[in-house]
């Protein structure tokens, strides 16, 4: 956000692939499905394989099974590309998955008679499974597999390679079984919005899915999950499946799980609520005090806190002459009375002009103790991280458990990243937001100021619609966050930024497909997310100008959200 319009950058196109994140579902393979790869762990070296430009070789070392793994590096014009033809049979179904890490990495299958298929992911320093699904055609007895990186990134890496389905006469051997399921699920720990799970190692497992009164809520690779977005001194049933190729495993038995008691000041935050940037300046929008905010509001982001001279800490200074005479003390009061009415305040750290820096461990000390001393200053009940020129996802990440650490599980966290910021899991806004799900609010990314991005399905979608809205959204629902943590952020009026207003009406359609499937666009999200937080806007001072328009019609909607 900024203290003037802010004006859109256009991101390249190519650069917006590298950067796509390709939600894909992992097929599950029969009893009787086979691998129909040969050396599918590299374990022979490059046997069976085909290389472009001598680019690729078996290492030693990152192997994700087994004692090898194919490293291939990219350079000039070369993407490092290695195929092998595969066996299969017609008219048949088959799940082509790959291990990878490193570079951009991509997995992809052609001559398949039918539609030929690929999927990739961004740069990665674990492994990550890349999966997807295929048919044969009618007279299809054999497919060409490949994986390759990107034109001038790093080297990347993959291991076991699989197309499970029916023998095609050339394949390894037989596929994974169903897994058992999870022994010794226990509570770890519990905040008032979250619970924290933990539970045995399952052999043969690649993941695990978590269920919370019987729907599932996430799906993790390791042994432990942090459930969020609960209501405060509630009881949660939860249990956990294993998952490979094979399929799910039966379901543990249940533990349940009691959310604490907040500690804070005022009531909960309530299940769907909605955001405004309140700003600390003059621009020629509408000047409000605090007590002018409309009561639609349930989070008020006081914009923003002031850099300093020492790294990583801020200030926070009132314009008092800018906002006719507003006073320190009658700032202080109105945010008690906000809160007393059921509001949380935070102060927002960042904007356009930001240059706050949280780069090590000295800085992130710096900003988790000035921004508690602003807590406790003024009554801030949090913070909302708004840094638009980049962010340290590991010292941020620290900071921000520290001030936890401080501040109490009543800490409200907000984050209002671009949208190029959140275009995959591997960028330091989405990895910090992730870094942080057990005690993060919500983010409320800026559906505006963009050129057109990618969206879940990899499709390309332009901003100002509903597809824009949903289809972005749908990487961070799909992508880690819990629904409870993802929010809509639009401008309040065309006068609020450079591009990408909406009516209020296109926001309430983009809630609505999210939240229940209805007021769709062409894109329609995998699944309805009824746990979704809400909206945002920039800000409630142009709200303000534009007679309250936004959140006459925003608010009441959000609030009435299944």
């Amino acid at each position: 956000m900024s203290r003037y319009r802010r004006y859109p950058r256009l991101w390249p196109g190519a650069l917006m692939a590298a950067l796509a994140l390709t939600v894909t579902t992992v097929g599950q393979a029969l009893a009787a499905d086979v691998n129909n790869v040969r050396n599918a762990g590299f374990e022979s070296g490059l046997s069976d394989w085909t290389c472009s430009a001598g680019s690729a070789a078996a290492v030693s070392s990152p192997v994700h099974t087994g004692t090898a793994a194919l490293q291939a590096t990219p350079a000039g014009q070369d993407n490092a590309r290695c195929g092998q033809t595969v066996k299969v049979r017609p008219d048949s179904t088959y799940t082509l998955g790959a291990w990878v890490r490193g570079g951009y990495a991509y997995l992809g299958v052609t001559g398949t008679g039918t539609t030929d298929v690929s999927t990739w992911t961004p740069d990665s320093a674990s492994w990550k499974q890349l999966s997807t699904t295929f048919r044969t055609g009618p007279s299809t007895t054999s497919v060409t597999v490949y994986t390759h990186g990107w034109y001038g990134q790093a080297a990347y890496y993959a291991d076991d390679v699989s197309v499970y389905g029916p023998d095609g006469g050339g394949g390894t051997g037989p596929g994974p079984t169903v897994p058992a399921a999870p022994s010794g699920l226990n509570v770890s720990g519990t905040t008032s919005s979250s619970v924290s799970l933990a539970w045995q190692p399952v052999s043969g497992a690649t993941g695990y899915h978590v269920y919370r009164d019987g729907t599932k809520v996430t799906a993790v690779t390791g042994t432990s999950a942090t459930v969020t977005g609960l209501a405060a001194s509630t009881a949660y049933s939860f249990r956990v499946t294993a998952v490979n190729a094979a399929g799910e495993s039966p379901k543990s038995a249940a533990v349940t799980g009691t959310t604490n008691t907040p500690s804070g000041p005022g009531p909960a935050l309530p299940k769907h609520a909605v955001t405004g940037y309140w700003q600390n300046f003059d621009n020629g929008a509408t000047v409000q005090k605090l007590a002018d905010v409309q009561p639609q509001y349930d989070i008020i982001a006081v914009a923003f806190a002031d850099a300093t001279s020492t790294p990583g800490t801020v200030t926070f200074n009132l314009d008092s002459a800018g906002l006719g005479g507003y006073t320190v003390d009658q700032f202080k009061a109105d945010i008690r009375a906000k809160q007393a009415a059921g509001k949380k305040v935070v102060v927002s750290v960042g904007g356009e002009r930001g240059t706050v820096a949280v780069n090590d461990s000295a800085s992130a000390a710096n900003f988790a103790n000035s921004v508690y001393s602003l807590m406790r200053t003024y009554g801030f009940d949090g913070v909302d991280i708004d840094l638009e020129n980049g962010l340290n996802a590991t010292y941020m990440t620290q900071a921000l458990r520290s001030l936890s650490a401080k501040a109490g599980s009543s800490l409200i966290i907000t984050m209002a990243p671009q949208t190029i910021d959140m275009q995959s899991t591997s960028n330091s806004y989405f990895q910090t937001a992730l870094n942080i799900k057990d005690i993060l609010t919500v983010v409320n990314m800026q559906y505006y100021n963009s050129g057109s991005m990618l969206g879940c399905d990899g499709k390309v979608y332009s901003q100002g619609s509903v597809d824009f809205l949903t289809a972005l959204a749908c990487i961070q629902l799909e992508g880690g966050l819990a629904p409870s943590q993802v929010g809509l952020g639009l401008p309040a009026s065309t006068r609020g930024a450079g591009s990408g207003y909406v009516s209020p009406s296109v926001v309430n359609n983009a809630l609505d497909c999210l939240a229940k499937g209805t007021n769709c666009g062409a894109f329609k999200p995998p699944r309805t997310y009824p746990g979704l937080r809400g909206a945002m806007t920039w800000s409630t001072n142009w709200d303000a100008t534009a007679g309250n328009a936004w959140s006459d019609a925003v608010g009441p909607h959000v609030h009435g959200l299944p």
